[in-house]
């Protein structure tokens, strides 16, 4: 029997930025699945509270074309561990991101060319859709 490590066992944490839970219908992919071939290792996907509001709101709000991905999105958001920020809510899902991604020093999963940019700033790895078909990421775990 071999011991593994303590660090070994751990996960990685993932954080998903609302856009990520529409790739799987824009391009068809199982985002889960994706994100287990590419980190190769066992992960845990986050979601934070403020990308729930925003895809909740998407869900009621929305246009009906964004109303029924909105609703589809909250259903595959359901597959990630919730985690409730202390923060008011006028810190936007974008801020919220950055702030635990670095906090954490945990890699987040979005296609929005702006986050990412700023992911990027601050050294945090950005995990993103390559070529309509597969994830790529972009800095190191």
């Amino acid at each position: 029997m071999t011991i593994q490590p303590k660090h070994a066992r751990e996960k990685t944490k993932v954080i998903l930025d609302s856009n990520a839970f529409f790739v799987s219908l824009q391009f068809k992919l199982d985002i889960f699945e994706e994100l287990k071939k590419l980190l190769a290792k066992n992960y845990e996907a986050i979601l934070l509270s403020p990308v729930r509001q925003e895809l909740e709101k998407l869900a009621k709000k929305g246009t009906p074309k964004m109303r029924k991905k909105a609703s589809y999105a909250l259903k595959l958001s359901e597959k990630c561990t919730y985690v409730q920020l202390d923060e008011n809510s006028a810190i936007t899902p974008d801020d919220a991101i950055l702030k635990v991604a670095q906090k954490w020093k945990s890699p987040v999963f979005t296609n929005d060319r702006n986050l990412r940019k700023r992911l990027r700033n601050i050294n945090v790895p950005v995990i993103y859709v390559r070529q309509k078909s597969r994830l790529e990421i972009n800095g190191r775990l």
